[in-house]
């Protein structure tokens, strides 16, 4: 309920938290909506919206959503890829897509699959998002040397990097990179009550206003006072798949970043957001967002960081902050005017740097080749090919290797024993049962699973019973399998046929309900003859022994 998100309600703390996120998000804002085409007052109704929409709507209580540099990197290749082929209308379809996006997202909270949407190695997410911080920087190189960013994205500025190194402007460079030193060498006790870029802003920004003309250097120009135009959204036939499946990078990209960010908010309050809620509430402020033209947002993490350290514990200070900004749009927007496109190009640059995964790419390859591997290979694939490639591509990788480890290990789980003189100290036998086994005198193949038995086992099984013939009883001791899926109950049936074809009689033990009903379904119980089914492993034993010793009986009899 929404009356439950306030009733940890901190009026103090909730109001220092909104005014000091929206001091941060204000240079961020500008940024971004720059750095992605669609104009500086996009990127801030997008922190507005985003911001108070999401705050209202969402499961958790101190996150700060806005525009991200993960978001604004997609939203800058879907607008550039739209007005590229429609000029007239690209605009429209791509804050369409936007829209979509959010209905992406509202669906996945509806379905309860936000729980789901984070279940992915960390090597990839370390490469895609470590990918995303390399396109922020090649993006931003061309508007750092004073010049507009080319056509085609990274390929587009790698390809014109010559004459962008060319025609370099030099004024703006020296602001761009007085912003990054600033950023970059600010003293950390000055942080504690300023942020870096708001400090870079305003600093570079009054610097060039007193050594530059203000035509010399490319600036952002007065922002529209009054609330944003309504967009319609705008559907193309021939590109309908391409906008649903930038939708969908879109809308999986957002679900990332917020619920990633969402757990550092709980590991900082020692409370559990709830996901789904978080995820409706994410996809109605960007469908908010999108109608309005303005920037899809997500969760982003160093706002809600802030606004936790400085004592907020509500959603309020989520409202305040878009409250804040609102005013500053309405009121103040005349004062974004003089603002230098190479200070936001070097804020956007930062932001770039502090995605890349610094942490895990100095130490992944102590930690494993394999996750090396992935992480690199998906930051490559996100830099110059494609977000959802380089995600898929790696999600299946990790899975074949973790699925191979897994099989390895299970493998081990499969054992088969006739006698008890070998290696089978592991068995979970007591002395009674391994003293009925002895009896059988290695007439009786014992089978014994353990674990969850998934497809890969399949093999092992198959290969622990291919001397089922030198038997006369074999019993399947299931008593530790929790589960089994299709593959191995297969892998069971063809063992009890294969020894039913070698005169071997099969003795089923299985006491977990749940298992005996997967074998039901599968049927694999209706194959074991003579109602053989146990639940104790000692009356199967049992069992099984005077099947052997009554067979042995009927062979020594003299024929009449």
């Amino acid at each position: 309920m929404l009356g439950d998100r306030f009733q940890d309600m901190n009026l103090k703390g909730d109001l220092f938290g909104g005014v000091t996120t929206a001091v941060i998000s204000l240079p961020l804002a500008l940024a971004f909506g720059v750095a992605s085409g669609a104009g500086a007052e996009a990127g801030l109704w997008g922190a507005i919206m985003v911001g108070f929409f999401a705050a209202l709507w969402g499961g958790s209580t101190t996150l700060i959503s806005e525009p991200t540099g993960p978001m604004t990197v997609i939203m800058t290749a879907v607008l550039t890829s739209m007005m590229a082929k429609y000029p007239e209308t690209g605009m429209a379809m791509a804050f369409t897509i936007v829209m979509m996006a959010g209905a992406f997202q509202v669906l996945l909270g509806t379905l309860k699959l936000g729980k789901y949407v984070t279940l992915m190695p960390y090597s990839v997410i370390s490469g895609f998002m470590s990918g995303i911080g390399v396109i922020l920087i090649l993006l931003q190189i061309s508007p750092l040397l004073g010049q507009a960013a080319p056509a085609g994205g990274v390929m587009g500025t790698l390809s014109e990097l010559p004459d962008i190194l060319a025609n370099i402007k030099l004024g703006e460079l020296f602001l761009g990179v007085l912003t990054l030193g600033i950023l970059f060498l600010l003293p950390k006790e000055y942080r504690k009550y300023v942020p870096a870029q708001l400090v870079a802003l305003v600093a570079v920004t009054l610097l060039s206003m007193i050594i530059f003309d203000t035509d010399s250097i490319r600036r952002i120009g007065e922002i529209p006072a009054g609330l944003p135009s309504l967009v319609i959204p705008h559907f193309n036939a021939d590109i309908f798949t391409a906008m649903v499946i930038d939708a969908l990078v879109l809308g999986t990209l957002g679900c990332i970043d917020t619920l990633l960010t969402a757990v550092i908010g709980d590991s900082l309050t020692r409370k559990e957001h709830d996901s789904d809620k978080e995820l409706r509430g994410q996809g109605f402020a960007n469908m908010i967002s999108g109608l309005f033209g303005a920037l899809p947002g997500a969760g982003a993490t160093m706002g809600t960081v802030t606004n936790i350290q400085v004592g907020a514990r509500s959603p309020l200070s989520g409202i305040i902050r878009a409250a804040v900004l609102a005013l500053v749009v309405l009121i103040a927007g005349g004062l974004t005017e003089p603002i230098p496109m190479a200070v936001l190009a070097g804020i956007a640059v930062y932001v770039g740097f502090n995605i890349l995964d610094w942490s895990f790419i100095q130490r992944a390859h102590k930690v494993s080749v394999q996750g090396m591997a992935i992480m690199y290979g998906v930051m490559f694939l996100t830099v110059f090919v494609d977000l959802i490639v380089a995600v898929g591509l790696g999600v299946f990788i990790s899975n074949i290797l973790i699925i191979e480890q897994l099989s390895r290990e299970q493998t081990r789980t499969v054992r088969s024993i006739s006698d008890t003189d070998g290696d089978d100290d592991d068995l979970p036998l007591t002395e009674d049962e391994r003293a009925i086994l002895d009896r059988a005198h290695g007439k009786l193949l014992f089978l014994y699973l353990s674990g969850p038995m998934i497809f890969s086992v399949s093999k092992a099984i198959s290969r622990q019973h291919t001397s089922v013939s030198d038997y006369e009883v074999m019993i399947l001791d299931l008593t530790d399998v929790p589960m089994i899926d299709v593959t191995v109950g297969l892998a069971l049936e063809n063992a009890i046929k294969d020894a039913l074809d070698a005169k071997c009689e099969v003795f089923l033990l299985c006491p977990n309900e749940q298992t005996l009903q997967e074998l039901e379904k599968f049927h694999v119980v209706d194959l074991v003859p003579n109602n053989n089914t146990y639940g104790l492993r000692r009356d199967a034993l049992e069992a099984a022994l005077k099947y052997i010793e009554g067979s042995n009986r009927t062979d020594e009899m003299p024929v009449a």
